[in-house]
């Protein structure tokens, strides 16, 4: 009996298939395994024999390579939810002491291994109401961005002036680039994503901090050349 071609192929206009979410679904998924397999080689690495130092640094480019990927995949996925406006927002007080050095801690596996030195400036009672995973996200990319453009030095600091609270990562690498500079300032709108280094990092960071708002007081972030080093400077103010 011959097959009915009408009942052989996939009838478009009953999958109403929203590409975006199938997209967000596929991309938590992802973002779930690479979890994973961060601890994965976190314990591998912690397994290895101090002889196996060859080993060892392949494993720690595995880590900080998964962890980009990872840090990117949330990024994608905190975008799709400002587009629905559904990005939850936790405001809850924080202690920038412990955000600090769990940030730092979260990329001990790399820095240790190539000798990059972390310092910290912050007040131990400092404490501020805001979103400590979307700050978390924030400067730990702020922190990715310092190891891979070559910084050996990076150092975190906090202070409150004119009532935001201040965080500034610095580091002793080559720098923001002029162009990434002259972005510092623009429009969201006007920041485009496929420019590598002046893409979806800032974009992400200049969202978080703008999600941030206190009366008629908004977050923002500003970028920097320390003008006797040449190093980047980050700066993330919350109201």
């Amino acid at each position: 009996m011959p097959k009915d071609k009408h009942h052989s192929k996939v009838n478009n206009n009953d999958q109403n298939i929203d590409f975006a979410s199938v997209m967000a679904v596929a991309v938590h998924d992802m973002k779930n395994s690479l979890s994973l397999l961060l601890q994965t080689i976190e314990d591998l690495s912690k397994s290895l024999p101090p002889s196996e130092n060859e080993s060892r640094e392949h494993i720690v480019d595995l880590h900080y390579e998964a962890s980009r990927m990872n840090t990117t995949l949330v990024q994608i996925l905190s975008l799709y939810r400002v587009e629905l406006d559904a990005l939850p927002l936790n405001i809850d007080e924080c202690f920038m002491e412990d955000l600090v050095y769990e940030v730092i801690e979260s990329n001990k596996t790399y820095t240790k291994q190539k000798n990059i030195t972390c310092s910290v400036d912050v007040d131990g009672e400092l404490s501020w109401f805001t979103d400590k995973d979307l700050l978390f996200l924030l400067l730990n990319d702020v922190l990715v961005n310092a190891i891979r453009y070559g910084a050996s030095e990076i150092k975190i600091s906090t202070l409150v002036e004119d009532g935001y609270l201040c965080i500034t990562v610095e580091d002793n690498g080559p720098g923001y680039p002029q162009r990434m500079l002259d972005m510092s300032d623009a429009a969201m709108e006007s920041l485009c994503v496929s420019e590598g280094r002046t893409g979806l990092g800032l974009f992400f960071a200049r969202m978080i901090a703008q999600t941030h708002k206190n009366k008629n007081r908004q977050g923002s972030i500003k970028l920097s050349n320390n003008s006797v080093t040449g190093g980047s400077i980050f700066k993330v103010l919350l109201p």
